[in-house]
């Protein structure tokens, strides 16, 4: 395993957002279409100031995750949730505790926050160190059956209360840019 980067988590700034575009556009090249949902979701209503943070390692923007606003279609009314999505790291300083420390740093933000749950599409291998786990096991529904069951996670909150249960349901960037679940290879 290779060594740990020294970086610093702190929020994004105005000036970081060109370097977070170039980071996401980096660790995302087989899908250039998630630094445009980045974009996109800074001029919605999904957006949430202070839950964009950064990694930087000697000043320079090495890593990002984005935590925005989402509903829960509950039985008993509509709940404001959040999901962590996306969550990017310079290839050139991946393996090296770049994502874990911001999942961390988002984690203890988020924790004071009065939405009752945080939900993602990942590796539950990955994310499960975290605290996340299998969503539709506590009778949550994805937003969309492209989503694999185990990939759905969630992580519950100090808010969450049991009836808080039902569908997922993402914001409108998310749609957009065809930015959930899994896509096929395109056939040549």
């Amino acid at each position: 395993m290779s060594t740990l980067l020294d970086v610093e988590i702190s929020a994004e700034t105005v000036d970081d957002r060109a370097a977070t575009h170039g980071v996401v556009s980096a660790a995302f090249v087989d899908e250039p279409v998630v630094a445009d949902l980045v974009e996109a979701l800074r001029e919605s209503t999904a957006w949430i100031d202070g839950l964009s943070f950064v990694a930087k390692s000697e000043g320079r923007v090495v890593g990002h995750v984005l935590v925005t606003r989402a509903l829960l279609d509950a039985p008993r009314r509509l709940v404001d949730v959040l999901v962590l999505s996306p969550l990017a790291v310079a290839p050139a300083v991946q393996r090296r505790g770049v994502g874990a420390r911001l999942v961390r740093h988002c984690l203890d933000v988020v924790a004071t926050r009065p939405e009752p749950a945080l939900f993602l599409e990942g590796s539950p291998r990955y994310y499960g160190r975290f605290g996340f786990e299998p969503a539709v096991e506590r009778g949550f529904r994805r937003p969309s059956l492209r989503i694999p069951k185990p990939a759905f996670q969630v992580k519950l909150l100090p808010g969450y209360q049991g009836w808080m249960t039902g569908t997922l349901v993402y914001a409108e960037p998310f749609w957009r840019f065809d930015c959930v679940g899994l896509r096929e290879e395109p056939s040549g």
